[in-house]
């Protein structure tokens, strides 16, 4: 017995195949009780008709109703099965030639459907962008969309790895962040700020918070100077000297806050100008830097900042995705109502993305058009015989019921027609 697992695969009948079998099993009801009339018929006109001769004309009609009803019951039955159960020549065609149709199926799908002409035509005529802009426009829309970009950005989270994403972080700070040195960026970068002045608003902050910390503590800075002076000399001479100091200390800064000139101003220029070179040019001064961040940046620490930064972004974007109201899943709203507002509106954008679209979807259709078409054909191959011919019989097997119905007529007329021929041309001849 076969292998359920290699067994092939049965399409399935849908909820509406009822339907449909009970509309096919109502014509072939009809188209076989209208053969059974000609039988009748036949029966009864040929019993009759030396009694009656006009009776040989309605025996010609039945006589050819039942041929042509007979004959198209025989060619609808081949197509799905084998007449009266016997194996004739040229019968049960789709079961026999299943693979032939679905390779002939997906040929033509290939050949007529996934031509690089029907695609374009069709991509440029449907105006994508313009109808991606006006529905993605819609707030409702956009809303939908940033939901769903929210589930599937929550899938992601739990999806990733955390031990992978740390490893990734580490390798990526460490070398696009620690791998290069840090002393010639920065003193390029100091040099430019240098030059352009914006140290001193650095410098003003810092004379400011010196200036007002003097004046809140004079006690700590006059303790500071009268404690290392001579423990021999009088009380009042330190005092003295913590006075003098704390004024003269006070007095110069309040002088290089008031004048932008100043030569400690311009002392402290020199002194950053100085540093920003050494950073860029000076051995020494880069090793020192590059020693600090060694220190600052181990193995072990690098892979703690790691983990603290991913854990806290992932903590983040959790929360942010699933709250409704948060500021992201608001930004994504936003964004995709203004693209969608964009590609309505611009023609010239519109246009330009119909035509990446379309060379796009042309290249892959051209690309991988034998393939898509070959999972018709795979897909056909799979299926049953048996079961593929009843799918295809429920189809369109109650159109063909009116092959049975059309011949019975056909052969009824051409039969009356025929005997009728010959009947006058018979009487010419006496």
């Amino acid at each position: 017995m076969a292998d359920a697992r290699t067994a092939p695969a049965r399409p399935a009948l849908g909820p509406q195949d009822a339907a449909r079998r009970a509309a096919l099993t109502r014509m072939k009801r009809l188209a076989a009780g209208l053969l059974g009339v000609m039988a009748v018929v036949f029966a009864v006109s040929f019993a009759l008709q030396e009694r009656y001769p006009a009776l040989e004309y309605v025996r010609a009609a039945a006589e050819g109703g039942m041929v042509g009803a007979i004959a198209d019951w025989f060619a609808v039955t081949a197509l799905f099965r084998y007449p009266l159960g016997l194996r004739i020549p040229h019968t049960n065609i789709i079961a026999r030639r299943k693979d032939e149709i679905g390779a002939s199926l997906g040929e033509f799908v290939e050949t007529n459907f996934l031509s690089e002409v029907v695609v374009r035509g069709k991509l440029e005529s449907l105006g994508v962008s313009r109808r991606l802009g006006g529905w993605l426009g819609r707030p409702q829309n956009a809303r939908r969309v940033a939901d769903e970009l929210a589930v599937a950005g929550t899938g992601m989270l739990r999806l990733l790895g955390d031990e992978a994403v740390k490893d990734l972080i580490e390798a990526v700070v460490r070398e696009h962040l620690l791998r290069p040195e840090w002393a010639p960026s920065l003193g390029r970068v100091g040099s430019r700020l240098v030059a352009a002045g914006q140290q001193e608003a650095a410098v003003d902050a810092v004379l400011e918070r010196t200036e007002h910390w003097l004046a809140a503590h004079p006690e700590a800075f006059g303790d500071a100077v009268s404690q290392r002076l001579p423990r021999w000399l009088p009380g009042f001479v330190g005092e003295m000297v913590d006075d003098k100091a704390y004024r003269e200390v006070l007095g110069l800064v309040a002088a290089v806050r008031a004048q932008p000139g100043h030569p400690l101003r311009q002392a402290i220029d020199r002194y950053l100008a100085e540093l920003m070179s050494d950073l860029q040019h000076d051995p020494d001064t880069i090793a020192r830097v590059e020693s600090l961040k060694a220190g600052l940046f181990d193995n072990a620490r690098l892979r703690e900042l790691a983990g603290e930064a991913w854990e806290s972004a992932k903590a983040t974007l959790a929360d942010a995705l699933a709250d409704p109201s948060s500021g992201l899943r608001a930004g994504i709203q936003s964004t995709v109502t203004d693209v969608g507002e964009r590609l309505a509106e611009d023609a010239a954008l519109g246009a330009r993305i119909d035509r990446w679209l379309a060379d796009a979807l042309s290249h892959l259709v051209q690309s991988y058009r034998h393939e898509i078409a070959g999972v018709i054909t795979e897909t056909v191959e799979r299926w049953d015989a048996a079961e593929t011919s009843e799918k295809i019989e429920l189809q369109v097997g109650r159109d063909l019921q009116f092959i049975r119905i059309n011949g019975t007529v056909v052969g009824a007329l051409a039969g009356l027609v025929i005997f009728a021929v010959a009947q006058g041309m018979l009487a010419l001849t006496r």
